[in-house]
């Protein structure tokens, strides 16, 4: 079965593609059916992820699968949370992972409470008007780090420092990473949910 990612995110298509292979379906961006990107005008990762794979859907004809995810930051009340990918905008720096990690540890320099947390919300429907969509949460719970490290991984995977490895995620092995990153968590949950209700 072929399903639709709601997005052009090279990094979540490589994650998610390994992590649905069990399964069979064959997931393509919408970018390769020349669908445009959702508007994302909600404060919410589940209400952002929903609407986008409702539009995939719309715009394809097939079953859409949508993912939202950012970074939540205890000492700033939970945010960038739905912002993570223009985080560094809000600094005057240009989007771009690198400068998203730049801006976070520039704006975390003095800051002791560096508890985070990535969330990842993964939605699929059947069509646009699926009235039951599947909905899956994966959360990680780490600290901030003092500086970039590691090599491996997208986004805030650098300064992502896990407890239980003692390593940020961009140091670990993909498999590693894959099998313990909030992506990682929702796409078992989402797998599960898919062998129930789909297959």
């Amino acid at each position: 079965m072929k399903i639709v990612l709601a997005s052009n995110n090279r990094g979540k298509l490589a994650e998610l593609r390994a992590m649905l292979a069990p399964l069979g379906f064959e997931l393509i961006t919408q970018g390769e059916l020349g669908i445009p990107e959702a508007p994302e005008p909600y404060h919410t990762f589940v209400e952002n992820a929903l609407a986008k794979a409702r539009h995939a859907s719309a715009h394809s004809g097939l079953p859409a699968l949508a993912d939202d995810a950012g970074l939540c930051v205890d000492a700033f009340g939970g945010l960038p949370g739905v912002q993570t990918a223009f985080y560094a905008t809000r600094f005057g720096y240009e989007k771009g992972d690198d400068n998203n990690v730049r801006a976070l540890l520039e704006q975390m320099r003095d800051v002791d409470n560096r508890r985070a947390a990535l969330v990842s919300t993964l939605v699929a429907v059947r069509s646009e008007q699926d009235p039951e969509p599947l909905i899956a949460v994966g959360r990680v719970v780490g600290e901030i780090a003092r500086a970039p490290v590691g090599s491996h991984g997208f986004g805030f995977d650098p300064v992502m420092l896990i407890p239980e490895f003692g390593q940020t995620f961009a140091q670990l092995p993909v498999e590693v990473k894959n099998a313990n990153s909030h992506r990682g968590r929702a796409a078992r949950a989402m797998l599960a949910l898919m062998r129930e209700r789909w297959l």
